[in-house]
């Protein structure tokens, strides 16, 4: 019916986006433009402006943050929506078909998982694991019979891609998402990818580089509340941010954490964790301010203003006041 049609894929640069898009791809395989870039490029469908008759998929990426792009598109073109970030309103149209859970142990990778029946639950770890949510990994890894071991080897896969998505633009990565997902394309089984992909161990170099400058820098608050770090305005800092972020969250448990890299324009890219015992709040202190936005448990702001920072110090620790 839609055969003439143009196809466009649209997916968050993170290990979430990517693996989502895989495993609905080897579910339902469908030749498509694909638009991606890196993980805080997250207002993709401004890239579709003046598209009509359409098939979309979008995947990973804020219904909020793109409602301006995507009301248009819904006059003529069809889109498929899947994401677990806050949507605000939903547009109602027959053209829009939306699977939006922004519940705090959910993630775009297993609301896909859901949709096909957990085909390809191994690789919805993946994304599980790229987005910190390691229980519910966990869980998932261990009911389709893997062991420790795999296990481990999928939250690597997925720390590593995570950590790949992360920079001020494309320039900072060591991969372009999309050739991140070409390399992850063939494979069915993530397990199989590990063992054979040659992208990994860059990656592994990269990260474990990254990873020890970051940890010689000291909190720059500590206190009930929570941990906050500074970081320069350095390519390490901004691909370490959101590992480094989840790393920290994962050491307290009990309290928030975030993470200021200066963009070296007057702003400052921020990564918020909310506590992992409760996982609520990081998505309201960010969309308080200017470019924010994310998810209950994991939050952040593109560029905030640096006259801001005070009050969003003061804002992070009274959100998260014990």
């Amino acid at each position: 019916m839609h055969s003439d049609r143009q196809l466009f894929d649209l997916f968050n640069g993170d290990a979430d986006g990517i693996c989502a898009l895989h495993q609905l791809r080897l579910h339902e395989p469908r030749q498509a433009q694909r638009i991606t870039g890196v993980k805080r490029d997250n207002t993709l469908l401004r890239h579709l402006a003046g598209v009509r008759q359409a098939q979309i998929t979008v995947l990973d990426i804020s219904l909020d943050r793109n409602r301006d792009h995507l009301v248009p598109l819904l006059d003529t073109c069809t889109v498929f929506y899947a994401d677990h970030h806050f949507p605000g309103e939903i547009p109602a149209s027959a053209n829009l078909t939306a699977h939006i859970d922004p519940s705090p142990e959910v993630c775009t990778s297993l609301i896909i998982d859901r949709l096909i029946g957990g085909r390809f639950r191994a690789w919805a770890v993946v994304g599980a694991f790229g987005d910190n949510l390691y229980g519910v990994a966990q869980r998932a890894a261990r009911e389709i019979g893997l062991a420790e071991a795999e296990i481990a080897q999928l939250r690597e896969l997925g720390e590593l891609m995570n950590y790949n998505g992360y920079g001020r633009s494309v320039a900072d990565l060591f991969y372009h998402p999309a050739a991140l997902y070409e390399a992850v394309h063939s494979f069915a089984d993530p397990l199989a990818f590990v063992r054979e992909s040659s992208a990994l161990p860059a990656l592994r170099e990269g990260y474990q580089g990254d990873m020890d400058r970051a940890a010689a820098m000291p909190p720059y608050l500590d206190n009930p509340a929570g941990r906050v770090y500074t970081f320069p305005d350095k390519p390490w800092a901004r691909r370490v941010a959101g590992v480094f972020s989840n790393d920290k969250a994962r050491e307290r448990p009990a309290q928030a954490h975030a993470l200021l890299v200066d963009n070296g324009d007057h702003t400052t890219m921020v990564s918020v964790r909310a506590p992992l015992t409760t996982k609520q709040g990081a998505d309201t202190l960010c969309r308080a301010f200017p470019t924010g936005g994310g998810r209950t448990g994991a939050a952040g702001i593109n560029a905030l203003p640096n006259p801001m920072i005070e009050q969003f110090l003061k804002a992070f620790q009274e959100v998260f006041a014990p």
